[in-house]
């Protein structure tokens, strides 16, 4: 594995917007040629890139950086990157295109449609979205209710049938057990 920051050239472009690095000491950290790393300061390279703070993700340390400031032979050293990986499975959040946004809502309408016994909790762990958000298209209160149209999920790849089924039974014993409680009080 090299010692080269995450992110090499997003880095490179907030070491030399933040820092008073050697153009020298910024290319040797982000494993980068000096014309690059020129380029970015005159604006050339890394147009519409989003500079990346090397500080907050740990990478460097502020008093790594001044050190290398004051002092323009010494070079960065990267701080140890040892990463601890969990073996528990997580439900890992993807990103959703613009474009497909706007299938959430729609998806959420379809929950509601046609599995009433749903809570609104369910549904927006479900889709994605907000509670209240659910609240307000199952209320017709929705800022773009109008504009809503009811789409399945499972077919659109946001869960799967398997925890739409799931999330069905489990409101079906919820209600079986709200039913019971009822006719114990009477």
């Amino acid at each position: 594995m090299t010692n080269t920051p995450l992110m090499p050239m997003a880095t490179a472009i907030w070491l030399v917007e933040n820092t008073s690095l050697t153009f020298k000491q910024i290319a040797d950290f982000c494993n980068m040629h000096e014309v690059e790393v020129q380029g970015i300061a005159d604006g050339e390279v890394g147009k519409g890139i989003i500079a990346y703070n090397p500080i907050i993700s740990g990478q460097l340390t502020r008093e790594e950086i001044d050190l290398s400031s004051k002092d323009q032979s010494r070079s960065l050293n990267l701080r140890s990157m040892d990463i601890e990986i969990s073996t528990s499975e997580k439900k890992v959040k993807k990103y959703i295109p613009l474009s497909k946004r706007q299938d959430k809502p729609d998806s959420a309408l379809w929950l509601i449609k046609y599995y009433p016994q749903l809570k609104d909790s369910q549904i927006a762990k479900l889709v994605g979205i907000t509670k209240n958000s659910v609240e307000a298209i199952r209320n017709k209160s929705y800022w773009n209710y109008n504009n809503l149209n009811p789409k399945d999920p499972v077919s659109m790849s946001l869960f799967t049938q398997k925890e739409l089924i799931e999330a069905k039974e489990k409101a079906e014993r919820r209600i079986k057990r709200e039913k019971n409680k009822k006719l114990i009080k009477n």
